[in-house]
C-alpha cells in the first residue's frame, strides 16, 4: 500500500499552481471560447467582426503578459489532468515560444481587423472568424505544447482551420489551389506521425524534455540520426523549404488576401518552430551531422525563391515566392555549426553585442564555443519573427494595392504613388524591410546570419544570402516601378476598372480605413525594430541560448511541478 501511494505521489500533481502558469492555457482557451461563441452566433453575422477582434485582443495581451513573466522569471511548465510528465500532457513556455506566440497573436489581430473592411456576409457566413480562431489555437497549442504527439494534434488543428479558409467562397481556382495544399500537407503530417510512432519506440516517451534527457544517453546512435532526419523532411514540407516548396507557390494565391496573409505569416513559420524545437534542441549532435544538408536547402531555397519572385507578374504569386526566399534564410541559422574558441574571427556570443558593434563600427571581443552557431539560431529566430510580421503586412497591403488598382497584375497596375502617396510611403518601408535594407528590420538579422557564416567558415552561404537579399531587392524595386510609380496603364475600352473575380474586388472593399489600420500597425513594427533592434536581439539570443542549453527548459518541465 505504501508503495502504491508513493508511486501515485511520484506520477501525480497534488499542489496548486501558481496564478501566472494558467497563463500558460489562457491563449488556447482565448482561442476556443470565441471560436465557439461565434458559431453559435451565426445568427448575428454583423457582430462578428466587433466579437473576434474583441477576442483577438484578448489573445494578444495573454501572449504579451505570458512573455513578460518568461523573460522575467525564466521557463515555465504546467501538467494537464495531474500528472507529472513524462507520464502526461505539459504545456511548457520558454522564450522561443513566446516570442513566437506574441508575434502570431499581433499579426492574427491584424488579419482580424482587416477582415472587417474585405469579408463580406458570405464570407461570414462560411465562417470565416471561427476558422480563424480555430487556426489561432492551433498555432497557439503549438507553441506552447511540450509533447512531441500533441505538437502533431495542433498541427492538425491549424490545418483543418486552414482547409476552411483555403476554400472561402467555393471558386474553382480556390478548390484547385486547396487539393495540392491538403495533399501535401497530408503528406506531410503522415510523415510526421510515422516518425513519432518511431521515437515513441526508441524513447517510450513523447514529452520533450524527457527525450532531450534520453538522447543525450544515446549520442552516436544511428537511429537518432534517422529520427531526426525524417523529421527535418517533414517541418520542410510544412515551412516550404527546397525541394519540398513547390506546393505553396500553387495554392497561397488562390485564398483571399487576408487569408493568404495569415497562412505566409504563420503556418511557414510553424514548421520553422518545429524545427528548432525538435531538431535542434532534442538532437544537437544529430543536428551538426545534418547541417551541410541545411545549408545547401537553406541556399537553393533562398535562390529559387528570389529567382522565382523576379519571374511573376502577378503582385500575390511574387510574394509567395518572397515567403520562399524567408524561409531559406532563416534554415540558414540553423545550419551553422559549432566554432572552438581558438578563432580569430571577432564574433561575440551576444546578438545585441554583434548589432551594436555593426552599428559603431567595432568588434566585441570574447568569443565561446557556441559563438556562431548562437549567433547564427539567434538571426534565424530574429529573421523568423520579422517576417511574420512583413509577410502579413505586404499580402495586406497586396489587397488594397490590386483593389485601387482592380487588379493584382503588375501590367494594370500603376499611378498608386501620386493618388495614394501614404499608402504608398508604407509599402515602399515593406518592400525593403523583406529586401534586407536599413534601417528596416530584415537588415539586422541578416547581418547576424551573414557574420556567423563567415565565422563559421561558410562564405558560400553568407554569399546565398546577399546575393538572394540582392535579386529579392530587385524584384521588390520593380513591384514598386511597375505598380505604385509608373502612371496607371490605359484600360481598354469598355473596361472596368475594379472588374476580375478576385475577392479584392467585391464588397465591402479593403480600400477602406479600416484596412490600414493593421498596415500602420504593422509598418510601425517594421521601423521600429529597425531603428531599435537591440531589445528583440537580446531576447532572440537569450532564446537561441535557451535552445542549445536547455537546462531550464528541462527542470521547469521535469522538476518545476508543484
Amino acid at each position: 500500500m505504501e508503495e502504491t501511494q508513493t508511486l501515485i505521489a511520484q506520477a501525480m500533481v497534488f499542489g496548486d499552481y501558481h496564478a501566472d502558469q494558467y497563463l500558460l492555457i489562457m491563449p488556447v482557451i482565448v482561442c476556443f471560447v470565441f471560436g465557439a461563441a461565434l458559431l453559435m452566433m451565426r445568427r448575428r453575422m454583423d457582430l462578428h467582426p466587433i466579437i473576434a477582434v474583441a477576442g483577438l485582443v484578448l489573445l494578444l495581451i495573454c501572449d504579451i503578459l505570458l512573455l513578460w513573466r518568461i523573460a522575467d522569471g525564466g521557463p515555465m511548465s504546467m501538467a494537464m489532468g495531474g500528472w507529472k510528465p513524462p507520464y502526461g500532457i505539459s504545456f511548457t513556455a520558454d522564450l522561443l515560444s513566446a516570442l513566437f506566440l506574441t508575434v502570431a497573436g499581433f499579426a492574427g489581430l491584424a488579419c482580424g481587423i482587416y477582415a472587417g473592411a474585405s469579408i463580406d456576409e458570405e464570407g461570414r457566413r462560411y465562417g470565416f472568424y471561427p476558422f480563424l480562431f480555430m487556426i489561432m489555437g492551433g498555432v497557439s497549442g503549438a507553441f506552447l505544447t511540450g509533447d512531441i504527439f500533441n505538437l502533431y494534434v495542433w498541427f492538425e488543428v491549424l490545418l483543418i482551420g486552414s482547409f476552411g479558409l483555403l476554400i472561402l467562397g467555393s471558386e474553382r481556382e480556390q478548390l484547385d489551389g486547396a487539393t495540392k495544399y491538403c495533399f501535401l500537407n497530408l503528406i506531410g503530417a503522415t510523415l510526421f506521425l510515422l516518425t513519432t510512432g518511431y521515437l515513441y519506440g526508441v524513447f517510450g516517451t513523447l514529452n520533450m524534455a524527457d527525450i532531450a534527457l534520453k538522447s543525450a544517453k544515446l549520442e552516436g546512435n544511428g537511429v537518432l540520426l534517422t529520427i531526426a532526419s525524417l523529421y527535418l523532411v517533414a517541418f520542410s514540407m510544412k515551412a516550404a523549404a527546397f525541394p519540398l516548396n513547390f506546393w505553396l507557390p500553387a495554392s497561397y494565391h488562390t485564398p483571399r488576401f487576408v487569408v493568404s496573409a495569415l497562412f505566409a505569416g504563420l503556418l511557414t513559420k510553424v514548421g520553422i518552430y518545429a524545427l528548432i524545437r525538435v531538431v535542434l534542441m532534442l538532437f544537437p549532435p544529430e543536428r551538426g551531422g545534418l547541417g551541410f544538408v541545411i545549408a545547401w536547402m537553406a541556399a537553393l531555397t533562398m535562390l529559387i525563391g528570389a529567382i522565382g519572385a523576379l519571374a511573376q507578374t502577378d503582385l500575390r504569386r511574387l510574394l509567395n515566392y518572397v515567403v520562399i526566399t524567408g524561409i531559406g534564410t532563416i534554415l540558414a541559422g540553423l545550419a551553422i555549426p559549432p566554432v572552438l574558441e581558438s578563432t580569430s574571427d571577432a564574433i561575440t556570443t551576444g546578438a545585441a553585442n554583434v548589432i551594436r558593434s555593426a552599428a559603431t563600427g567595432a568588434f566585441a571581443d570574447g568569443i565561446s564555443a557556441e559563438g556562431p552557431l548562437a549567433t547564427g539560431l539567434s538571426g534565424a529566430i530574429f529573421y523568423a519573427l520579422h517576417s511574420v510580421v512583413v509577410m502579413t503586412a505586404l499580402y495586406l497591403a497586396a489587397g488594397v494595392a490590386a483593389f485601387r488598382n482592380g487588379s493584382s497584375s503588375l501590367h494594370e497596375m500603376g499611378g498608386l504613388w501620386r493618388r495614394h502617396p501614404l499608402f504608398s510611403a508604407m509599402v515602399l518601408v515593406l518592400l525593403l524591410a523583406v529586401s534586407g535594407l536599413p534601417p528596416f528590420s530584415g537588415f539586422w538579422p541578416k547581418m547576424l546570419l551573414v557574420r556567423a557564416s563567415l565565422a563559421a567558415d561558410l562564405p558560400w552561404l553568407a554569399t546565398a544570402v546577399l546575393v538572394s537579399g540582392f535579386l529579392l531587392t530587385i524584384a521588390c524595386v520593380r513591384v514598386f516601378a511597375l505598380a505604385f510609380w509608373r502612371p496607371l496603364p490605359v484600360q481598354p475600352e469598355g473596361g472596368d476598372a475594379h472588374a476580375g473575380s478576385d475577392d479584392a474586388f467585391r464588397a465591402p472593399p479593403p480600400g477602406r480605413p479600416l484596412a490600414l489600420v493593421p498596415l500602420v500597425g504593422l509598418s510601425i513594427f517594421v521601423v521600429a525594430v529597425g531603428v531599435w533592434p537591440e531589445w528583440l536581439a537580446e531576447l532572440t539570443f537569450a532564446s537561441a541560448h535557451e535552445i542549445l542549453k536547455p537546462t531550464a527548459y528541462l527542470s521547469s518541465v521535469l522538476g518545476g511541478t508543484p
